[in-house]
């Protein structure tokens, strides 16, 4: 009896411990699941520039943005967003005339004009990571944390003032990402937004004097609208990819 006792004494913590390695094994690789999607939001801050403000971050406004990321690998993804923005901005330090088609002296002088309207923005950018950004540990590259820049296209629909605004918009920008949890992302993205209408800031029939101000037509880009995002963002990891058809692919 005393054999036996000693033996399972010493079988105990055996048994124990074999139980708990699946339980281990499963918690260690639950950080090398990797993803194909994100699904989440954004809230921050948003301004414009244009013919009554050529400051960065003058005239903050309120925005939000619904964002789904398709995930390539853990460098690349595309990333698809619908936001909505507020812009506004007035002509203090500004010389807008009231008219500068009039061949009168008095087109000329000057007036006082603001706007104030939202803007919806939907569109997709391409994002390249610094580093390869995935809890995974295959390789010593990867991070919890990566800076990345993106760029890409979308549309612009700014509704009501001096009649409805339809844009494309080039959006080049820069974030940070940190994951949280092994699906959990938060971070933080400025992006500006390069759009083709001259007319954003005719936020009001009053402000129609704002579309082509000095009586010169913008080409391409050049003396166009443009705003800025600036956000916080929290994604959640969606599809996790199948390691076995990886591996039977190889």
């Amino acid at each position: 009896m005393a054999r036996t006792f000693k033996q399972t004494r010493f079988r105990t913590p055996i048994i124990a411990v074999f139980f708990c390695l699946p339980a281990f094994s499963f918690a260690q690789g639950g950080d090398d699941v990797e993803y194909q999607m994100e699904l989440g939001g954004g809230l921050g801050t948003c301004f414009y520039m244009g013919d009554v403000n050529g400051t960065p971050f003058a005239h903050m406004s309120g925005m939000g943005s619904i964002i789904a990321r398709k995930i390539f690998n853990p460098r690349m993804a595309l990333k698809g967003d619908l936001a909505l923005g507020h812009i506004s901005g007035n002509s203090e330090g500004y010389f807008i005339p009231t008219d500068a088609t009039s061949e009168t002296a008095e087109g000329g002088m000057p007036t006082k004009v603001s706007f104030s309207r939202n803007v919806i923005d939907f569109g997709a950018q391409f994002e390249m990571n610094f580093w390869g950004y995935t809890r995974s540990s295959g390789y010593s590259e990867n991070s919890r944390f990566t800076p990345y820049a993106l760029a890409g296209a979308g549309f612009t629909v700014a509704p009501g003032g001096a009649g409805t605004q339809f844009a494309l918009n080039l959006p080049v920008g820069v974030g940070l990402k940190f994951k949280l949890r092994p699906r959990l992302n938060i971070g933080l993205e400025w992006t500006m937004r390069f759009t083709t209408s001259d007319a954003l800031d005719a936020g009001s029939k009053e402000a129609s004097q704002l579309i082509h101000p000095y009586g010169i037509k913008s080409v391409g880009l050049k003396n166009k609208d443009c705003y800025s995002f600036t956000m916080v963002f929290l994604t959640y990891d969606l599809c996790p990819k199948c390691k076995e058809c990886h591996n039977n692919d190889d």
